[in-house]
């Protein structure tokens, strides 16, 4: 027997949406892929660099559009730290511990091979899991996996995407305008405001609040779409699951098709227009792609792995009692997913170089493919429970598993 855990509506929800969405993510990769490499790939590449009302199409995909994905990863990880698997101590220490090792070691990786160089300001692209394709790839799994794996590669995924919006917001922020970005920050604590002393539950004064704050924060330097994770936080929330009367939850309820079935496909149209060249394998050797290749596919295994494994020896936390290191050695490799965030962070990095953006996101989504079908294999043969697990019925089941 193993533990079914039980799982809110809403997880539910976000999990059942990242099936779909990522196989819609899929179908739009190839279309753009296929496109940028047929005889319209110079009209497709091109559309997207189309200026409206001052900005290309591709910018207000990437700064607008995108800060209302990152809306609802704010949203997302304001649940799990109120009433979801981070909202105690002890049950957030291992999937934190295990994206922080997730994070540094890719990045260790990638720094190794390009520190000094040009191409340094590519360490945080390898640092991001995309959560839409991992829990993709483990929803196809179904119940060949337990429960507890789903919760854990979740809220992992979710603390992975704050550590690369901490990220975005620290190093990859361009000249500041301190009077924007003053701006931005009086309007979020005019929205907190509205929250915690006005107690105003009406959700239009926060989105146009945010759209004033988005628009500060443009101008600021800083990347606009932390805007989104800001007023994530300003928007009232209530404890209560599925608490219909709670701005927050209809708001996070709202957004989960728009962004699985719009908001990421178009991202993936407008961004995965690679064109591959004659000598694309010769790119793949350079050092900025070998360190995005190794830090995905091998970096984010080791490092959720040895990170968990550190954090349950010093007993800092234990593992879910339906799972073993098997199970976490196949969440960190699904963990190499990287592709939206790093795709994401690529255009940061490397601005105004668009053939290092080009091999980079051929990088990316390679070590991506690799990641996916290695985690995919790895868990479809080794998820479901062996002869050798403890008898988890003759367990204690009084403590709530971590």
């Amino acid at each position: 027997m193993r533990i079914q855990r039980k799982l809110s509506n809403t997880f539910q929800r976000f999990f059942e949406s990242g099936k779909a969405g990522g196989i819609v993510l899929i179908l739009c990769t190839l279309a753009s892929l296929a496109l940028a490499n047929s005889a319209a790939g110079e009209a497709w590449l091109g559309f997207w660099h189309l200026h409206v009302a001052g900005l290309s199409l591709e910018h207000w995909i990437n700064d607008a559009l995108m800060a209302v994905f990152f809306l609802l990863i704010g949203l997302e990880l304001e649940r799990e730290l109120y009433n979801g698997e981070l909202s105690d101590l002890r049950n957030a220490m291992l999937p934190a511990l295990a994206a922080a090792g997730g994070i540094a070691v890719p990045a260790l990786i990638h720094f190794s091979l390009n520190g000094g160089t040009p191409t340094q300001a590519g360490v945080g692209i390898p640092m991001a899991t995309d959560i839409a394709f991992a829990l993709g790839v483990l929803a196809l799994l179904g119940n060949r996996v337990p429960a507890s794996l789903k919760i854990f590669l979740t809220a992992l995924a979710v603390m992975d995407d704050l550590g690369a919006i901490i990220v975005i917001a620290v190093f990859y922020t361009a000249e500041l305008s301190f009077a924007y970005l003053l701006g931005a920050l009086a309007v979020f604590g005019v929205l907190v405001a509205m929250n915690r002393i006005g107690r105003v539950m009406a959700l239009l004064p926060y989105l146009l609040g945010g759209a004033l704050m988005w628009f500060l924060m443009l101008k600021s330097g800083v990347h606009a779409t932390i805007a989104g994770v800001l007023l994530a936080f300003a928007i009232p929330y209530s404890s209560r699951e599925d608490d219909a009367a709670s701005p927050s939850h209809r708001l996070e309820h709202a957004l989960h098709k728009p962004a699985a079935f719009l908001i990421l496909p178009i991202f993936a149209l407008a961004n995965t227009g690679i064109v591959i060249g004659a000598g694309w394998a010769g790119e793949l050797l350079t050092l900025n792609s070998l360190g995005i290749l190794l830090g995905l596919v091998a970096g984010k295994p080791v490092g959720i792995v040895v990170f968990s494994w550190m954090a349950v020896k010093t007993g800092l936390c234990r593992l879910p009692l339906d799972l073993a290191w098997r199970h976490v050695l196949g969440a960190g490799l699904l963990g190499g997913i990287g592709f939206t965030m790093s795709i994401f962070i690529t255009n940061l990095a490397f601005a105004g170089r668009p053939e290092l953006v080009n091999a980079s996101k051929m990088a990316i989504l390679g070590a991506s493919l690799v990641a996916g079908l290695a985690g995919f294999a790895w868990l479809k043969s080794m998820g479901a429970p062996l002869a050798s697990d403890p008898d988890l019925e003759a367990m204690d089941f009084e403590q709530e598993p971590v």
